[in-house]
């Protein structure tokens, strides 16, 4: 995944290099390669914070502001969580990527049997309001953006956060939260999904409608590529199928009767940092100008910060190894380069030790500091879009560019991203990828350094995260205690009203901001939607 093919003939010289995306790569360029794909420096460049922003969404970049860094963190009971919010945020983090435990990703309650073993292994528990308030208790919302990493529940808990912020006295237009509300990419590249394709989408549609009203600091969806392409697919691939996915979201609203403009700009995208960072920079550089491009040609949206493609660039963990971990540092420090060179407005990085767990304080800050020297020790901040002119970069972006424009032509001959979504078509094409990548990893054609190649030495020991079985207890402990003392009589209205709304197909979100301010669970609010809604079934990809 995202590692170049180098052939090589019998005196080991190289006489081949071809990128995952199928570019292949020239020992030299010249202002003759320019040339022959007809670079225009004013329609394929331009100046940074200019149409078609392929350098950059701002014209000073990293001179004017350092990018936001976003660690992700969350584990245990909300109290846990807490404590490490407020670690990160002492050490210079200036942003929450907050992780919620499989339970909650799937919208069961601590205390469903189906949860039991799972409660804040991966992520903090979150079962109703009370959690919320107990997990951002102190934490400035007014200075602090907080990305929830959560997708088929994500209308509950963009209410959620709304309703907590409100009991903590924050106005709505002061708050910003950014939801991953991504339910196409877990249907293609990470299966935590809940109801099916079109019901699900339109519930993402209701987040978009109801930020453009109500919460005007929110940004209601985060188109996620980064975890397609860490299921298998190509760097090519990922930014083709984030592009269709926002169109599916985009398509959903206008059918509303808005228009593109009023809400685009808001979109924001979290994409991968991982394999031969040339690769990298290239597909980010046109990933911008697509997104730009494509917004004009089919939307005729002309606002120009609404052309901007905004995000988190997150360093990759399926680039973190088991073997030789220490080597995840220095594997960690270029994604980090790739992401400065890319021009990322937010970024995460996996930590050395997610191979094996969730990261420790020690791996975690480890990562934040990597930041921090390149911004204000390495030079990265130095000038706008240094590698802009080079001859390679900019053939290798233009080339790009085709490849991405390439894979979306194969998703419009399917139906679009709802249809391909729907029969599997992408499903398949990841798994092909991830199996082909595989494959050339175990016969040694793409070379990962410690796993395949230079494998001698001792492996290091590494601290693990320790799961706390006595989490679970305690998070189902304060869910019953919940349970008794609320005014269930109102849970119960405000759970009959969401009901009827989901079933008259009105907007959801102002009927599950009372269902949360009820205390009504994660749980009974995600039922309410099964029962009218039903369940995904995965359609048969082979």
């Amino acid at each position: 995944m995202g590692v170049a093919t180098y052939i090589k003939d019998e005196k080991d010289a190289i006489k081949e290099v071809t990128l995952q995306s199928g570019i292949k790569i020239k020992p030299v360029y010249t202002p003759d390669d320019l040339e022959q794909i007809g670079f225009d420096y004013q329609e394929d460049l331009a100046n940074p914070g200019d149409f078609p922003f392929t350098r950059g969404i701002h014209p000073m970049g990293f001179r004017s502001r350092n990018w936001t860094t976003r660690q992700y963190t969350g584990f245990g009971t909300p109290e846990e969580t807490n404590e490490r919010f407020k670690l990160m945020i002492s050490h210079g983090q200036t942003g929450l990527n907050v992780a919620f435990d499989l339970p909650t990703q799937m919208g069961l309650d601590s205390d469903d049997p189906m949860a039991e073993g799972e409660v804040g292994r991966v992520g903090m528990a979150i079962d109703s309001l009370k959690d919320f308030e107990i997990a951002f208790k102190d934490i400035q919302l007014n200075r602090i953006g907080s990305g929830l990493t959560i997708n088929a529940v994500a209308s509950i808990m963009l209410a959620m956060y709304q309703a907590m912020a409100e009991k903590f006295g924050y106005k709505k237009d002061e708050i910003s939260a950014t939801p991953q509300n991504d339910i196409l990419k877990e249907m293609v590249g990470r299966g935590a999904w809940i109801y099916p394709v079109e019901p699900a989408v339109r519930l993402i549609g209701d987040t978009i409608e109801y930020s453009m009203k109500e919460l005007p600091r929110c940004n209601p969806v985060s188109v996620a590529g980064y975890h397609i392409r860490e299921s298998g697919c190509t760097p090519a691939q990922e930014i083709s199928y984030a592009l269709m996915i926002a169109f599916a979201y985009i398509d959903n609203v206008v059918a509303r009767g808005y228009k593109a403009e009023d809400f685009v700009g808001r979109f924001s995208f979290n994409l991968n940092i991982y394999g031969n960072i040339w690769e990298t920079v290239a597909k980010f550089r046109a990933a911008r100008k697509l997104w730009a491009k494509l917004l004009r040609e089919r939307y005729d949206v002309q606002n120009k910060k609404s052309l901007f493609l905004r995000g988190i660039f997150g360093g990759g963990g399926s680039g973190m190894t088991k073997q030789q971990p220490e080597n995840n540092i220095v594997r960690g420090a270029y994604y980090a380069l790739a992401a400065a060179l890319s021009g990322a407005q937010t970024t995460a990085l996996c930590s050395f030790d997610e191979a094996y767990t969730i990261p420790t304080e020690r791996a975690a800050l480890l990562s934040l500091r990597t930041f921090q020297i390149l911004m204000d020790e390495i030079g990265l901040r130095d000038t706008v879009d240094p590698l802009a002119g080079s001859y390679f970069i900019e053939t290798l972006t233009k080339e790009m560019e085709a490849k991405i424009l390439e894979e979306m032509e194969k998703i419009e001959k399917v139906g679009g991203m709802v249809e391909a979504v729907s029969t599997g078509y992408v499903q398949k094409e990841v798994a092909l990828q991830a199996y082909e990548f595989e494959k050339k990893i175990q016969e040694g054609k793409v070379i990962k350094v410690g796993v395949n190649k230079y494998t001698e030495g001792v492996d290091m020991e590494v601290e693990l995260h320790e799961y706390n079985e006595e989490w679970a207890r305690l998070q189902i402990k304060r869910l019953k205690e919940l349970k008794k003392d609320r005014d269930n009589k109102a849970v119960k209205d405000s759970l009959k009203a969401l009901e009827k709304a989901a079933r008259e197909e009105k907007n959801v979100m102002p009927y599950l901001l009372e269902c949360c301010k009820s205390y009504a669970t994660v749980g009974e609010m995600s039922n309410v939607f099964r029962d009218v809604f039903g369940e995904f079934v995965e359609p048969s990809i082979f």
